[in-house]
């Protein structure tokens, strides 16, 4: 069976500066692809970047100045994809023949411009955007920033034969049943984007892994305080708050790869920055597959179901009536 090499960039962000990042994405997508990479994955809302101030700012204060304009940065910075934000991306992975999944702070019109989404955009090795997941559920303050998402780009991709692609947001691997949706649609490759924390990765990589049957590649980012602009607004109070004085870290990465076993390929890693590689064997799939199926023999479908939305809510539904002389 084919031999799929997939790329982790577990790198930092430029935060809050949409183009210099998507440099960053668009560079490690070049050389992931010439060391053989047929997918590169990055961490969620990796452009341009996951909103760390909320926790280190006390961000919950209601109608506090210093919240409401790194919150009006925050929508400057985010990526509108129908403006063709992703354009450099898409030329990378095109040029490349790689796929990609980056993690976004959309900011799309048909909600009226001023809402952010986390999003999972996944790129396939033509350059086309396969499809656009906004995450269901923000976590906890992740609220104060991003909307919450639907099952529209819910879907699975099957441009990397012979594996079935599908992506969850963060503590989306968590929910049950959205996971059992990529598993009805047949996917053995599962790529869970991460802010940048082992204790999110360290259990939820294998356990998926284990349930699905299927390869887990979490991705995760990994950020010091050298990597935050000196002209960062509020940077001193932020390297200052206690989640990140003591060390210094932002986020540790914690990047990781499981099999279909739930047996590490590539434990959670908190040191390295830069570029991880594993390569998958969809032979691992089939063999694990033969005693547990949780969409085939053990998926029962005339007992259990599951139904998906895939509808983009609307606010805004027009209705037009023509009279008969109008018609005429």
């Amino acid at each position: 069976m084919p031999v799929l090499r997939v790329g982790i960039a577990q790198i930092a962000p430029v935060p809050l500066d949409r183009a210099q990042t998507l440099a960053r994405v668009a560079n490690a997508v070049a050389e992931a692809g010439s060391n053989g990479a047929r997918l590169v994955c990055f961490g969620e809302t990796f452009v341009p970047g996951y909103p760390f101030w909320l926790s280190r700012l006390d961000g919950a204060r209601f109608d506090h100045p210093d919240i409401k304009a790194m919150h009006a940065r925050y929508l400057e910075s985010a990526v509108v994809i129908e403006r063709g934000d992703l354009r450099p991306v898409c030329d990378a992975c095109r040029d490349a023949g790689a796929a990609a999944v980056v993690g976004i702070a959309e900011r799309p019109g048909d909600r009226g411009g001023h809402t952010l989404f986390a999003s999972a955009v996944t790129i396939a090795p033509d350059g086309t955007i396969a499809s656009v997941h906004r995450k269901l559920v923000p976590t906890y303050e992740e609220r104060l920033a991003w909307g919450p998402g639907d099952a529209h780009g819910l879907v699975a991709h099957r441009f990397l034969e012979p594996f079935t692609l599908g992506t969850l947001n963060c503590w989306e691997n968590w929910m049950p049943l959205a996971r059992a949706t990529l598993q009805a649609q047949g996917v053995d490759l599962h790529v869970a984007i991460w802010p940048g924390s082992s204790a999110l990765t360290r259990d939820s990589t294998r356990f998926v892994a284990l349930e699905s049957r299927a390869f887990v590649v979490s991705a995760s980012s990994r950020m010091t305080a050298d990597d935050l602009p000196v002209d960062f607004p509020h940077r001193e109070r932020i390297l200052a708050s206690p989640e990140t004085a003591e060390s210094g870290v932002l986020f540790e990465g914690g990047s990781a790869v499981a099999g279909p076993d739930g047996s590490w390929i590539v434990e959670p890693n908190v040191e390295f920055q830069g570029l991880i590689y594993a390569d998958l064997d969809q032979a691992r799939v089939l063999e694990e597959r033969q005693n547990f199926d949780p969409a085939g023999h053990y998926g029962r479908p005339e007992l259990l179901g599951l139904r998906v939305d895939r509808r983009r809510p609307q606010l805004l539904t027009e209705f037009y009536h023509l009279s008969k002389d109008k018609e005429a």
